[in-house]
């Protein structure tokens, strides 16, 4: 075997244990996730090792998917770290075998609380699956490290395991993008979700052209707009708009004629409209589904207030 087989072994073991999974899901797993989605205080994700770094990025998949989580080293909850927990919480205790000692030391302290313990290990026999109101089993036949020594698909069964966790969780949260964006608005989903018409409409010098126009005039003002449209209003309010596509047709149809019209003989007198509350993800919908470029920004007395263009969008 070369170097390439070995990591391709490796994937496989890990694969298949992952795979190993799907037949240990029963109403463990059910009462899991119901206990967590009826818990009113917080996750407490807890282990040690290899199993606390898979705690600590389950409890944050877990609070960034809208449970508040957090993980804790046993270890130091010896040192004052037990003043976070309440009643109200639920304590996910990690463990490949089980009988962690660090992890089975802070188990009496939490039962002592009344605190509902889940516990995930890979051994139904374990003390930890024998003191855990519910128990997730994570057993793998084996590990991919060749000595089947080093945590390896047994800790990427944990990871697996709490994501499906997560995901279940989500479903029966009916969380959604915009909810995702609320624990994320840093990213760029973030700022796509969050952000409105108002953020990057442009507002000023907008080319305002009055419908008696005639299209030779309209052309300079539309070139001199650089939004490739011109905005006919009447009494204040938004009465129609020309575009550059519009001008062109306009020309291929009447050539000659072309400058005999005026630009109320080729405006869309009902154009995509959206309020400036309007976020940008919505927007975005709006004009891949009517194929156009941009849109209109109004209050709701279709009183003019800027313009999105399709680059506007690209944050």
């Amino acid at each position: 075997m070369n170097i390439r087989d070995y990591a391709i072994q490796a994937i496989r073991d890990e694969a298949q244990a992952v795979l190993d999974l799907i037949p240990k899901l029963d109403e463990n797993f059910d009462r899991a996730v119901e206990l967590i989605y009826h818990c009113k205080g917080k996750v407490i994700v807890t282990g040690v090792g290899k199993s606390g770094h898979i705690g600590a990025k389950i409890a944050a998949t877990l609070s960034s998917t809208g449970t508040p989580s957090f993980f804790i080293n046993p270890l130091d909850v010896f040192h004052g770290d037990l003043g976070v927990m309440t009643k109200d919480d639920v304590v996910l205790a990690i463990s490949n075998s089980g009988q962690t000692d660090e992890l089975l030391r802070f188990i009496p302290m939490v039962l002592h609380m009344n605190v509902p313990i889940i516990g995930m290990s890979g051994n139904v026999d374990s003390l930890l699956a024998k003191y855990s109101i519910v128990h997730l089993n994570v057993k793998v036949a084996k590990e991919a490290c060749p000595l089947n020594l080093a945590p390896t698909s047994s800790t990427t069964a944990q990871l697996v395991m709490g994501d499906a966790l997560a995901i279940a969780l989500m479903e029966m949260r009916h969380f959604r993008p915009q909810d995702f964006a609320q624990f994320h608005p840093g990213g760029e989903l973030g700022k796509r979700l969050l952000t409105t018409a108002r953020d990057v409409m442009r507002s000023n010098d907008l080319p305002i052209i009055p419908q008696d126009m005639h299209l030779g005039e309209a052309i300079i003002h539309v070139s001199k707009g650089k939004l490739g449209l011109g905005v006919s209003l009447e009494n204040g309010k938004i009465a129609g708009l020309i575009t550059d596509g519009d001008i062109r047709r306009a020309m291929e149809k009447w050539q000659a004629e072309f400058f005999d019209h005026t630009v109320s003989d080729i405006m869309t007198r009902s154009p995509k409209l959206v309020l400036p509350t309007t976020r940008i993800t919505e927007i975005q919908r709006i004009m891949h589904k009517f194929k156009i470029h941009t849109v209109l920004v109004a209050d709701e007395e279709r009183h003019l207030l800027g313009v999105v263009d399709h680059y506007s969008c690209m944050i």
